[in-house]
């Protein structure tokens, strides 16, 4: 069987991308949480605190992760009015005790859902600019990954930690 490599490139390369994606909209929803975590210690565990999540194991050169914290701060400035938009929307959420007003919810709902297509548009942007950033090696290390966890899953939470509540 001949390997066809532009078609394996390809591949690669897209699933570089997509794991991209998953990296850069978990670290640039900016999400922050304030105070002690539950139970005290240190949030997150042992480690480097970079924000470069997924990123963080691909040997990236000072150059590059200053290259990437710049296009991740600058998409941050330029997506904080669609995120205080989108806090807003939610804020002003009808009382659920209240009287049912099927024309009021769904127009909340659609409100939100314009913010969240251009706050997609904008990650996918964002993810192909890092994605210039990587050299072929590095996405074809990102590409694996992403096949590995395709295959088997998140890894399990650390031992000790406590479940998520609502």
């Amino acid at each position: 069987m001949k390997l066809n490599w532009k078609k394996t490139s390809v591949v690669i390369a897209v699933a570089g991308a997509l794991l991209l994606t998953v990296a850069a909209v978990a670290f640039s929803h900016g999400h922050r949480m304030q105070g002690p975590p539950r139970g005290g210690g240190f949030r997150g565990g042992p480690g480097p605190r970079d924000d470069l999540g997924a990123l963080r194991d691909l040997n990236l050169t000072d150059d590059q992760k200053a290259q990437i914290k710049k296009i991740t701060d600058s998409f941050e400035e330029s997506n904080k009015a669609l995120f205080d938009q989108m806090r807003a929307l939610h804020g002003s959420e009808p009382d659920p005790s209240a009287a049912f007003d099927e024309a009021t919810v769904r127009a909340a709902a659609e409100a939100r859902a314009k913010i969240q297509v251009e706050l997609e548009v904008s990650h996918a942007k964002m993810l192909s600019q890092i994605a210039g950033v990587l050299t072929a090696e590095q996405k074809a290390q990102l590409a694996a990954r992403r096949q590995k966890f395709e295959r088997h899953g998140p890894p399990p939470p650390p031992q000790g930690s406590e479940p998520l509540q609502p």
